[in-house]
């Protein structure tokens, strides 16, 4: 069987150094807010490009925490609205509603799956205060145009980096594009600690010290608490197993483009929709980092039997639109039809620094032979 993400394998290639920075924590007798969280919180915001990282829980903390955040700053209030892509996976979404703003969903691009910058100006009205992009898959949502909108109207931007660690265009990474951005490190992530894990990433001081404290109880100095916050904390195992993996992501992000190139040039069957791995204009060398290889069919369940059927494990992200989640009741009567035929046709083939290049390609080579079944 040919795996759809092998975890195993992949940790297996810095295992010896992973249990050496597991080590070296137990044996400090510093568990929490040492210097191993220091280092990655450094170490990560130098790759972004960012002034600041804070490390947090995880990657739903992570969003949850910049919109509290900004609520406490004064930005925001409840009842004020947020675009965010209607294609996305629902914890996009949760960390609007946990902070008691409105969900706005916007189409997304059918070429890109991302968020359409067009549909999002459209959905702007006087209670929007932010924009919620989603670099979703690996790829960068269209940032210049998106950022050109929010400042025509004064718009918050918290980027969703959770599938996109190191992607970029014109060379400004994920992170480094909104006001603030929050990353997911969970292990099936392009970064990918050993359990939850997450971070913000901002070039806003006050947002940074804000953070810091919500994080922690809501205390910018020990037993003096300035807000009513939480507890969601990067301990320093998983910062410090992070620091590891992280000296190896561009190496492995460079081998899930090489997946990509192979089953794009590979992939021949008309029947199956490809991704576009086109820049947003001329001007801009855009940087996707497949965190997952996605394709579009018609026929997407027969699909994904034909390739079990040819030992080829697959996954579906997302099939049910959130509008049609019963914990987003509210949102069913609203048509997303773009968002919905996405859900409906999307089917994600192997991809990971550990898939060799022989399997591969006998992923690409079963997606041939695949024949759309004929309605009696």
């Amino acid at each position: 069987m040919i795996s759809f993400l092998d975890l195993k394998s992949i940790n297996q290639a810095c295992r010896e150094e992973l249990i050496e920075a597991c080590t070296r924590v137990i044996d400090s007798g510093w568990y929490i807010g040492g210097s191993e969280l220091q280092q990655f919180e450094s170490s990560y915001a130098e790759y972004c490009g960012t002034k600041h990282c804070i490390g947090v829980a995880n990657g739903l903390d992570a969003l949850v925490l910049v919109i509290r955040a900004w609520k406490e700053l004064g930005y925001l209030s409840e009842g004020d609205e947020i675009l965010v892509p209607s294609n996305t996976y629902i914890a996009s979404i949760l960390a609007i509603s946990e902070n008691g703003l409105t969900p706005v969903l916007v189409e997304p691009d059918l070429a890109t799956l991302n968020i359409c910058p067009i549909n999002a100006e459209k959905a702007i009205t006087s209670k929007t205060k932010a924009i919620l992009p989603v670099h979703l898959y690996g790829r960068l949502a269209d940032m210049p145009a998106l950022m050109a909108l929010a400042e025509r109207h004064g718009l918050l931007v918290l980027e969703d980096s959770a599938q996109s660690h190191g992607a970029s265009i014109d060379g400004k990474k994920a992170g480094n594009w909104g006001h603030a951005s929050g990353f997911s490190f969970y292990p099936g992530k392009n970064l990918g600690a050993l359990g939850d894990a997450g971070a913000v990433t901002t070039n806003d001081d006050l947002l940074a010290a804000t953070l810091r404290a919500l994080r922690n109880y809501g205390s910018h100095e020990k037993y003096k608490n300035l807000y009513l916050g939480v507890n969601s904390r990067l301990d320093e195992i998983q910062a410090a197993c992070l620091s590891v993996k992280l000296k190896y992501l561009d190496e492995q992000t460079s081998h899930r483009r090489l997946i990509a190139n192979l089953y794009t040039n590979t992939i021949t069957n008309t029947v199956i929709k490809l991704p576009v791995n086109a820049c947003f204009s001329p001007l801009q060398n855009t940087s996707h980092v497949w965190h997952v290889y996605t394709v579009l069919c018609d026929d997407r369940e027969a699909l994904q039997q034909h390739l079990l059927e040819n030992g080829i494990q697959t996954l579906i992200h997302y099939p049910i639109p959130p509008h049609f989640q019963p914990a987003y009741i509210d949102l069913a009567h609203y048509s997303y039809p773009i968002s919905e035929k996405i859900h409906k046709q999307i089917l994600s083939l192997p991809m990971g620094p550990s898939l060799s290049l022989t399997d591969a390609e006998a992923v690409a080579h079963a997606c041939n032979t695949f024949v759309v079944r004929q309605i009696q």
